[in-house]
Parts: structure tokens; C-alpha cells; sequence
């Protein structure tokens, strides 16, 4: 086998699972439904490292009604968040209005812990589409809110238009920042808010520094861990699947940083994490 297809293959093979932890946590942030296992076998497999529960992410309208629907399949180890992804906004034009009032419908449901992933991302929109994600994300907010549920953010190069519009609109009292991407300075911001930070397997890689340096002063009582799996499997494991059985990895990654033990890092993101999503 050529060597190039050598390597693509073993990139195919799902990492083997980490030892497990000792207490058990959540993986707050993760797609299921884009996985190449079944629930189930995901579940089972992270059962078996100590992740005990999931957050499933559902990010149009499609997989909104699909996270509320398996989360209900899977009361125990499932919780829903539902919403419209940043991009999913300017793509919908005149549809985004019934779109949202459909992620409203859902957000009463008692298995649907929170409302995201919300937010901007200005990545891969430009200015003709801030208007509408700006709209987007001002309606999720209020919904969060109005049902007593948790907002989970996504921000991809916007920080400051973000936090300007949880200000502006009055962030819910839960406000996680998922796959925390800021610098220190806003990691101090955060913290001074109250709003929680996931960190993903991307604080892992070597390029990584300044979000270690953001999570080196993030409070303990404020911080989640999550796989956004499939995406950003945490080294040395990265480019290969991630799904959530990888989370003892960037929790003990994370620990390090911290100058914690694993099972202190653990108890502290176990309980804000109930406190986040259980408590809705």
C-alpha cells in the first residue's frame, strides 16, 4: 500500500479509548448524529471511561427535531440543545423566521436543556450575512430566556460582537461559550460574567498555547469539557474520529494546565455541568 494511503487509512480508525476516569462527566457539546456508530455504540463506549451523559447538539431545524427526539429515546444519558448554527441564518433568507419559531416550539420540551449553538461566526460569512445572524442570535437569546433554558454559543472570529450583544440583550443566567476560543483577557471577562467555558480537544494541539494560557485562568467552578465530535480530536490523536469517549483526554490535558488532579478538574466540571443543563 502506498504510503499516502497507508496514512489515510489509519486516519479512518477510530483512536483506542483512554483510560477511564474515576469521576464521571458529561460531554457537553457533541454531534451524534454525524458519528459513523450508532447511538447506542457511543454511548456504551463512553459509558465504559466514565462519560456518563451527553449533550447532543442539534444545529438546523432537521437536527434540532432529531436531538429532541433522541434525547427522549435516552433520558438518562442524552440532553438535547437545539438552535440554528451562525451560518445556518443567511442561507434560510426569508424561511429564518419560521425556523426560528420552530426552535422556539422546541425549546419547551423538557428534555431540551438548552438553546444552541447560537452565536456568530464570521468565518465563513461575511458582512452581507452579519445582519441576519445578528437577528438569529438576538432571537435565541430571548428564547433561552423566556424558557428558563441554558444558551450555548458558538464564536468563530467575532468575540467582541458577541459579548456586545449578550450585554445589549441581557445574557440568560446560563451562557456556556462552547469550544472556547478567546484570549486570556476574554477568559477574564467571562469569568467576571459568570458565562462557562468548554473547552474542546483543540487545546491539545501545539498551536495551541493561547488557549491553554485563556484556560490556565479560567475558574474551576466555570469550565465544561466537550468533544464536538466528530470534529477536534484532541492530540495525539488528531485528524483520526472523535466521538465522546476521548473526553478523559482532554480533561486530563486540561488538568494539567490547571495544576489540578483529574478527579478534582472532574468533581468541578461534573458539578457545573449539572448546574448548566440539569437544573433547566
Amino acid at each position: 500500500m502506498p504510503k499516502s494511503a497507508k496514512a489515510k487509512a489509519e486516519q479512518s480508525v477510530p483512536p483506542p479509548p483512554p483510560a477511564p476516569l474515576a469521576v464521571p462527566v458529561a460531554d457537553s457539546h457533541t454531534h451524534l448524529d454525524m458519528q459513523d456508530t450508532t447511538v447506542e455504540e457511543a454511548l456504551a463506549q463512553a459509558a465504559a471511561v466514565g462519560v456518563t451523559r451527553v449533550v447532543q447538539i442539534g444545529c438546523d431545524v432537521e437536527r434540532a427535531h432529531w436531538a429532541a427526539r433522541t434525547a427522549a429515546e435516552h433520558p438518562d444519558r442524552i440532553w438535547a440543545a437545539v438552535a440554528l448554527h451562525p451560518n445556518e441564518a443567511p442561507r434560510l433568507g426569508d424561511g429564518l423566521a419560521t425556523a426560528l419559531d420552530e426552535i422556539a416550539a422546541l425549546a419547551a420540551l423538557p428534555q431540551v436543556r438548552a438553546i444552541g449553538e447560537t452565536g456568530l461566526d464570521y468565518f465563513r460569512t461575511g458582512d452581507e450575512g452579519k445582519a441576519a445572524q445578528h437577528h438569529s442570535f438576538r432571537r435565541h437569546i430571548a428564547i433561552a430566556k423566556e424558557h428558563g433554558k441554558a444558551l450555548v454559543i458558538h464564536d468563530r472570529d467575532a468575540h467582541d460582537d458577541v459579548l456586545r450583544i449578550l450585554k445589549e440583550e441581557g445574557a440568560p443566567e446560563r451562557t456556556v461559550f462552547h469550544c472556547y476560543s478567546g484570549d486570556t483577557a476574554m477568559a477574564e471577562i467571562c469569568a467576571a460574567e459568570g458565562y462557562y467555558m468548554s473547552f474542546a480537544g483543540n487545546v491539545t494541539f501545539a498551536s495551541a498555547q493561547p488557549l491553554r494560557d485563556a484556560l490556565a485562568v479560567a475558574p474551576p467552578e466555570l469550565l465544561l469539557v466537550e468533544t464536538d465530535a466528530p470534529f477536534l480530536t484532541p492530540a495525539p490523536f488528531r485528524g483520526r474520529p472523535n466521538a465522546p469517549y476521548l473526553i478523559p483526554v482532554t480533561l486530563r490535558a486540561m488538568a494539567a494546565v490547571k495544576s489540578m488532579t483529574e478527579d478534582d478538574l472532574a468533581a468541578h466540571i461534573a458539578a457545573n455541568t449539572a448546574r448548566v443543563f440539569a437544573d433547566a
